[in-house]
């Protein structure tokens, strides 16, 4: 039988193959890309480009996520039970207590943000309040505050310049071959300046899905990694399990969210709306919970 500790470790390892696949895919798109175009210098310039746009939206990426979310924080004063649990998860994890917003909205949902656990921020609907037992709610808080104990948003902000580099470039390469590729392969090149053209382009349209499956891939994985540890942390999986198949079962779509952000909420934010599991923002709620009730302490 799977237990906390076993399960959390076989997540990150998963999560670090995946992470490890990624970059040897950049890579060599990368490489086909600056041969077929022959400058470099291109190339550089898109990841120096990518990296410093990431990075900006990294350092301040709280603070437009709680923007868009119309997140309002509480304190000890004006939210005192849902502050103590997070202060004695906090305690208990060994992590410095973050900031915490509410959102006012009946669909029952939470997420967190924040660059590291000195900056991390918990946010709760009103209905995720509402609508839960004390001991579900402390499963929440408790995947949330794994969330950021385990650095998940530096870990996603890396991928998230993986992705951007990459359709960036693929970009930059399909418009370079449709106004000015052409007339250079006319002057010749051989055969292997062909081929890696025909490649390129291929790359170009495809490698852009590619990377946004592996990265769903890898945010699904780390859901399942921060069921774990949120899990190990209040000692009883069961509450997470409840709490998350009352989220399920609540039919009401959470009106903050967004594209952008639905994928930091514990659940998918959007109800009623069938995709492919591949195209999924979070792993399906049953297997979440079927993991979580296989698991022992």
């Amino acid at each position: 039988m799977a237990t906390l500790y076993t399960q959390s470790d076989r997540n990150i390892r998963l999560t670090w193959l995946y992470i490890t696949g990624f970059l040897v895919f950049v890579i060599g798109v990368g490489y086909v890309f600056a041969r077929a175009m022959g400058n470099s210098a291109i190339l550089y310039g898109a990841v120096i480009f990518s990296i410093v746009m990431s990075l900006a939206s990294y350092w301040w990426s709280d603070k437009i996520v709680l923007a868009m979310s119309g997140a309002k924080e509480v304190t000890h004063k004006n939210a005192r039970e849902i502050y103590h649990i997070v202060e004695n998860l906090c305690i208990t994890a060994g992590l410095p207590v973050p900031k915490i917003y509410i959102i006012q909205d009946s669909a029952p949902n939470a997420f967190a943000t924040g660059r590291d656990p000195a900056h991390g921020v918990i946010c709760l609907t009103t209905g995720i309040i509402e609508k839960l037992e004390k001991t579900e709610l402390e499963g929440v808080i408790a995947h949330e505050l794994s969330h950021i104990g385990n650095r998940d948003i530096l870990l996603s902000t890396v991928v998230v310049v993986l992705v951007g580099f990459v359709t960036l470039l693929a970009d930059w390469f399909r418009h370079w071959a449709w106004f000015g590729g052409r007339s250079r392969d006319n002057e010749g090149g051989g055969q292997l300046r062909l081929i890696l053209m025909i490649a390129a382009i291929i790359l170009s349209i495809l490698a852009p899905i590619a990377v946004v499956l592996m990265q769903l891939a890898i945010s699904r994985k780390r859901e399942f990694l921060a069921d774990a540890d949120g899990a190990l942390l209040t000692r009883y999986p069961e509450g997470l399990a409840s709490a998350l198949e009352k989220i399920s079962r609540d039919t009401e779509p959470l009106e903050a969210a967004n594209r952008a952000t639905a994928h930091l909420y514990i659940a998918n934010p959007f109800k009623g709306k069938k995709v492919s599991s591949l195209f999924m923002t979070h792993p399906p709620i049953e297997e979440r919970v079927k993991n979580l009730r296989g698991m022992s302490v």
